[in-house]
């Protein structure tokens, strides 16, 4: 929708205007007059307005992010550039794919209100959603390689771009016009083990489109990770994380009493620590877990535009991605194991413990119990033990999500009768593949062990590796793939000077239309031999479809000549739940040179995703609980044993709902900009939202933490029980769960202020110096699980999915002389109380530092350490992530890294 036209040509002019530019890295934030160039300035859009003006009068908070100046910081990907923005609290990174299932995907999230809500454009338009889950792009589809610049509106802007843009709007904008040719190689080494990287990528473009009528050109970008392994580091070693009660040996237990033939030191096999009941371990799965993903991203960006005549041009644009992300976890877990005391054919199990050879029972053994679930297979005797094992034979759980993102865009621009206009068609597909790797057959392993043929206790005999190694599976588990259609036309001029402030009116009206397609589907004979250990239902198909109507409108009039206003209208319909229309207001006052003010008043909304509405359900397990009601305080009651109910992995159920309603918002931002001496740049923004409706589903901690509070989500057996395998579900006599299916939650009220400070300082032969410093102060974030429920309070503590930062900043300095540079670069955030509400997560400080040297053509070359004082991560007692002793999705397990990238233009 929006032009990828360079706004640099004048700093001081954008500041003006009422925009933030904060570079990062050479470039800084400049208040001044409206630049007096003699030569003809073009006009130009820039992100939160449809309007073209010369040099981007706008009255919207922006921030404008070079990628020259990240890349001399040593950032490689999108993702360490969400790093880089204070407005950010984004919780989900390529590591969150450990364990979880997510594809992979990396997502960005302004004002924590959740990836969902912030719009990610590449070129003023959108991308194709995540397939897996239809909510956001993944980050790192984007072709970091070919970007000029980053532009962040940190306002919402739904009047302007429809649903998403509730927190903001975050535009991704390639060269433009790009001739000659440029080639980069780059290696990252950290100094402690793993976590190698390195990048390469190669551009060229011909055709001046001034003179030859035409430019083409393209950009290819290589960017590879090593992982970083569970011994690799020592942060999963602060304290036993990722305690499991399935092990190997296995724990064993009939009603309330638990074995194991290692216990009570369990110090005979490796990763296990006693149990509290002193006859039964616990395994400690951390150390199995990666700390980084292994990942490749290969992505190829060709464009032509092609000049038509003076007054229009045809661009054609094609984009393909492709991401590989690999991880690893703990060999599978089989929870709901049973092991006869007799073999069918009426043999003694050589394994059952107390049988001759096999291992003593180190806790009394009831001959004749038959277990409380399920029925007797046929022809067997009483005599049951309940086992739950983890398959080490097989080795740890490998995952590799392959992510394909293709892109086509067709767009004519020019001008017709005094309008700007801008009309395009535009394709978006992107498709995952989930592929596992060290699972093994459920259905082969409980007929194994229940029969005395594997042995969960120690060694295995010939015939138990052979069916170990025949239960082996690797393969797809899942599909998905989601594509976007649309068509879009704006247009926008120039109107008569109605107030007589010596500048006229403006006006841009534009519509669109689009289809989105969302198909998710489960590999069904595949993910019914692996369900235990995935929560996959094999028979899962998610899949919607929708359409959106949209047209919008944007005045801007200058009431006096230090005085202009802006209103927005947009109207929304969509196919498959209703329509929206919001209604933006700003104005921009400038009464003298140095001082700026701004301000504006929206609404907002987000349609539920077709993920939200069409996912299929599907069982997957919690974080180590107390049932709050069989085990109370960690102690089971009578009759309930308390291997089943006490600091156990319980059966949980997500899934879509038909019946949601649109999350809906109020946004409101005032801003002041001022330069109380030369060079020296202030800017503070204070902002609120409030959001209603929000959809999502309660979180594990306050389901267990309240049960009171949300009794309507335990789902029990006719017993009263949850059920601790994903095995004994769905069927409804074994399935207890807890429903945490989407819902409309409540409210979310958050509101803080924006900092900025920008001064440049030339000493004589030593060179130029540029300091910059963004600041984001979180004041209020509170949030409700139900409408009209009690308010969370989130900011500078772990609620709910996670923490909000209550200060974030991001200052740099840097130098330049001739072809020379450096800078240092140092990045903060607040600490918080943690998960378990008894810990104060540390604050994090990093820093960076580089040195470069560039040629205007030929040779460039940049050194650089990030993370100089090789910060380690702060203690975080978090189970949300696989990822033990820390958060990561917060902060760098990496370490010191030292980093080159050399460079040369042709």
């Amino acid at each position: 929708m929006l032009n990828e036209t360079v706004l640099s040509r004048s700093i001081r002019v954008m500041c003006a205007s009422g925009a933030i530019v904060v570079g990062l890295g050479m470039s800084s934030a400049v208040m001044a007059q409206q630049a007096a160039d003699s030569a003809p300035m073009q006009r130009v859009e820039i992100t939160g307005s449809a309007i073209k003006r010369i040099d981007a009068e706008t009255a919207v908070p922006i921030t404008v992010i070079k990628m020259e100046d990240l890349k001399k910081q040593g950032v490689t990907t999108i993702e360490q550039v969400m790093g880089n923005l204070t407005v950010s609290q984004s919780s989900q990174g390529t590591s969150q794919v450990v364990g979880l299932g997510t594809g992979g995907a990396s997502y960005a999230d302004l004002r924590g209100i959740g990836a969902n809500k912030t719009l990610v454009l590449l070129n003023g338009r959108r991308l194709a959603n995540n397939a897996f889950d239809s909510s956001s792009p993944d980050l790192n589809m984007i072709p970091f390689a070919a970007l000029e610049r980053v532009e962040v509106l940190r306002d919402g802007a739904s009047a302007l771009y429809g649903s998403d843009a509730v927190g903001g709007v975050i535009n991704f904008i390639t060269k433009k016009d790009f001739r000659g040719g440029t080639a980069s190689v780059g290696v990252d080494s950290p100094q402690h083990p793993g976590g190698k990287s390195k990048s390469a990528n190669f551009g060229f473009g011909f055709g001046d489109l001034d003179t030859d009528g035409y430019n083409i050109f393209g950009v290819i970008d290589h960017q590879e990770q090593q992982a970083i392994t569970g011994t690799q580091r020592d942060f999963n070693r602060r304290y036993p994380g990722g305690l499991s009660p399935t092990t190997s040996p296995a724990n064993y237990f009939q009603d309330d009493k638990s074995g194991n033939p290692a216990a009570p030191g369990c110090t005979s096999a490796p990763n296990l620590i006693p149990s509290s009941d002193r006859t039964s371990c616990q395994m400690t799965t951390s150390s199995f877990v990666d700390y980084v993903p292994r990942s490749q991203r290969d992505s190829a960006l060709v464009k032509g535009t092609f000049k038509l005549n003076a007054d229009h041009q045809l661009s054609l644009e094609a984009l393909k991605t492709q991401s590989t992300v690999r991880s690893q976890i703990a060999p599978v877990p089989y929870g709901g194991l049973r092991q006869n005391r007799t073999r069918l054919d009426g043999s003694l199990n050589p394994f059952y413990p107390g049988n001759p050879g096999a291992v003593t029972p180190n806790i009394p053994l009831s001959p004749t119990f038959t277990g409380n679930t399920g029925t007797l297979p046929a022809g067997a005797k009483p005599g049951f033990i309940n086992v739950k094992w983890r398959d080490l034979p097989n080795g740890p759980r490998a995952d590799e999500n392959i992510n394909d993102q293709q892109r086509f865009v067709a767009s004519l621009s020019g001008v017709i009768a005094g309008w700007d206009y801008e009309a395009a068609l535009t394709y978006n597909e992107n498709k995952v593949k989930e592929n596992l790797k060290g699972y093994s057959d459920g259905g082969m392993i409980t007929a194994g062990v229940l029969n005395g043929i594997i042995n969960p206790f120690g060694e295995q005999t010939a015939a138990g590796t052979a069916l170990i190694n025949a239960a082996a599976l690797d393969g797809t588990v899942r599909t998905a793939k989601g594509k976007t259609t649309g068509a879009d036309a704006h247009a926008s001029r120039e109107l008569g000077d109605w107030m007589g402030a010596g500048r006229k009116a403006a006006l841009a009206v534009g519509a669109q239309y689009s289809k989105e397609q969302f198909l998710s589907v489960a590999e069904k004979e595949y993910a019914s031999k692996v369900v235990a250990s995935t929560g996959i239902d094999p028979e899962s198909r998610d899949e919607g479809t929708r359409k959106v109507y949209a047209a919008y409108a944007e005045l801007n009039v200058p009431l006096l000549s230090t005085l202009d206003v802006t209103a927005a209208i947009r109207y929304d319909k969509y196919s498959d739940f209703g329509s929206s229309t919001n209604p933006k207001f700003g104005f921009r006052f400038q009464p003298t040179k140095t001082v700026l003010l701004r301000g504006s008043y929206s609404t907002g909304f987000r349609a539920p995703s077709l993920y939200e509405i069409n996912a299929a359900q599907t069982y997957t397990n919690t974080s180590q609980r107390n049932d709050p009601v069989n085990c109370p305080g960690g102690k089971a009651i009578p009759g309930k044993p308390t291997a089943a109910n006490c600091n156990q992995q319980f059966q949980a159920l997500y899934g879509g709902n038909k019946n949601l309603d649109p999350e809906t918002s109020k946004n409101a931002t005032i801003g002041l900009m001022i330069e109380p001496v030369k060079d020296l740049n202030i800017g503070i923004d204070l902002w609120a939202i409030q959001l209603k409706d929000s959809i999502g589903s309660i979180s594990e901690d306050d389901v267990f933490d309240n049960p009171g509070l949300y009794p309507g989500v335990y789902k029990r057996t006719a017993a009263g029980n949850l059920a601790t395998d994903g095995s004994q579900c769905p069927d409804p006599v074994t399935c207890g769960y807890v429903d945490l299916r989407n819902l409309n939650l409540g409210g979310v009220n958050t509101n803080g202020i924006d900092l900025s400070l920008a001064y440049k300082m030339r000493v004589g032969s030593i060179g130029n110096f540029a300091l910059n410093s963004t600041n984001t102060y979180v004041r209020k974030y509170e949030y409700q699980n139900s409408e009209g429920g009690v308010w969370n309070q989130n900011v500078g503590i772990f609620s709910g999915a996670g923490p909000v930062f209550r200060w974030q900043n991001t200052t740099s300095i840097n130098w330049s002389k001739g072809s020379l540079s450096a800078g240092l670069t140092g990045r903060y955030k607040t600490g918080y109380l943690d998960q378990d509400e008894e810990t104060r997560v540390a604050s994090y400080t990093t820093f960076d530092a580089f040195a470069a040297y560039a040629m205007p053509k030929g040779f460039g070359l940049t050194v650089g350490v990030r993370n100089l004082a090789d910060r380690a991560p702060p203690l975080s007692y978090q189970t949300n992530t696989f990822q033990a002793g820390f958060d990561p999705r917060y902060t760098d397990p990496i370490g010191r890294t030292y980093y080159v990238r050399g460079t040369y233009n042709f």
